[in-house]
């Protein structure tokens, strides 16, 4: 068997044809000769799916629950810079040695006559799992893939499941049905377990398909809400317990994401069996950081947005420039994204762009970019063969007022966060 992490990671890409195949035969298969689905991973589960919002609303969930004195086990994906950070024990990432005997513990149940071929994130999914369980865990929470229904993540029974916000994005496997999308995410619901529905703005889908289950719905804007206090920039949570108990938090500061994300996090804890206090969730929000989310280097705003929906968020919360100065942007994305989407929801907020390539099979190549900005009326200034050759042209020519927007994928954001980034 392979020896190292690094190791285990190139291994992982020669397990199985193609990169991704969704269906739950297989990972199920290999989970339960591996006992993972015969013991719970935590004494609660909590699912997170959704087009956008879930790696914030995960993060959220995380960070106040370990401010309550928690033990919490996270996993994600995709990561940043490293494999490590997919799999969070109690606030640290797994180390390469628990990862590695996870992917061992995988490889050992994989082979078993007849062996079974699994994709990368399948194999990544069932070490996660295995990792989580080796910790005695209070909460368990688990960002799902793409889709929900056939993501390998649903073959965990959640407590709580929670689906963000329903957009179009990966096409080829979900399609453009919106309705057909929202069926898909809900697939996570389990009968007569809350389902929370963290946007005001789903599918009738959605809420169908909790229905058919007899899981009780808790819908922003119906169940929970909060409300953002201009004078204080601070917001109030109002939501219920399951036994139908109104609640409310005051002065919860801004944690820099979605103010519907945060409250969604919240009310998902509560109906987890959280007691929520003011202030170890005051702290918790007050010193939450997300890496690639709206993330300030300096003068560089990183965000790993890649399709229209989040391309809007930050288009609607990016602070405006001085006067005189110039807001950039620096674009890289992956071919099967909606470019056109993206560039549209934020042209009104670049005044010059820089469009750079990304690597790999499903790379875009930055003159591409710059024929759909500029057949939408945008000023590109310079296509660079890569993330960090368009930060070195950026570097010489910001002024000291000038802001940089990095967006359009995890690996443009990923490039640059792997160093320091120029200011003027």
């Amino acid at each position: 068997m392979p020896k190292t992490l690094a190791q285990w990671l190139d291994h992982l890409e020669t397990l199985h044809p193609v990169g991704i195949e969704l269906g739950l035969d297989r990972v199920s298969q290999v989970a339960d000769r591996m006992g993972l689905l015969q013991r719970p991973i935590a004494k609660r589960v909590i699912s997170v799916a959704g087009t956008n919002g879930k790696g914030s609303t995960l993060a959220i969930i995380d960070s106040v629950a370990r401010a309550h004195g928690l033990r919490v086990g996270t996993y994600t994906s995709p990561h940043l810079l490293r494999y490590n950070e997919r799999v969070q024990l109690d606030g640290g990432m797994a180390s390469d040695e628990q990862l590695v005997a996870g992917f061992e513990a995988v490889e050992q149940a994989r082979l078993v006559a007849p062996a079974v071929s699994l994709t990368y994130f399948e194999a990544g999914t069932l070490c996660a799992l295995w990792c989580l369980c080796q910790q005695p865990l209070d909460l368990a929470v688990l960002e799902v893939g793409l889709g929900g229904r056939l993501d390998a993540v649903n073959i965990v029974d959640a407590d709580v499941a929670i689906v963000t916000t329903i957009a179009q994005d990966h096409a080829g496997f979900l399609g453009t049905d919106i309705a057909q999308i929202g069926r898909e995410k809900a697939g996570i619901f389990r009968s007569q377990r809350p389902a929370v529905l963290g946007s005001r703005d789903l599918p009738e889908s959605v809420a169908d398909i909790a229905d058919a289950l007899s899981a009780p719905v808790y819908q922003l804007g119906r169940h929970f809400e909060h409300t953002v206090d201009p004078a204080s920039a601070c917001w109030r949570w109002q939501g219920h317990t399951a036994a139908g108990d109104a609640l409310t938090l005051d002065a919860l500061p801004d944690p820099g994401l979605p103010i519907d994300n945060a409250a969604t996090a919240l009310q998902a804890l509560v109906l987890a069996g959280v007691v929520l206090e003011a202030y170890p969730t005051q702290t918790a929000l007050t010193n939450l950081v997300v890496p690639g989310r709206m993330q300030w280097h300096g003068q560089w705003c990183l965000d790993v947005g890649h399709n229209p929906h989040a391309a809007d968020y930050l288009a609607r919360h990016l602070p405006p420039v001085a006067a005189g100065a110039t807001q950039w942007g620096l674009i890289g994305m992956l071919s099967d994204k909606d470019a056109d989407g993206v560039i549209a929801a934020l042209s009104s907020r670049i005044d010059d762009w820089v469009c750079v390539s990304l690597d790999g099979e499903r790379g875009r190549e930055a003159t591409e970019l710059a024929e759909r900005i500029a057949a939408q009326g945008g000023r590109v200034h310079h296509c660079a063969a890569s993330p960090m050759a368009g930060v070195e042209w950026l570097a010489t020519r910001l002024g000291p007022e000038d802001r940089v927007l990095a967006t359009g994928s995890f690996f443009t954001v990923a490039a640059l966060s792997a160093q320091p980034l120029p200011q003027a």
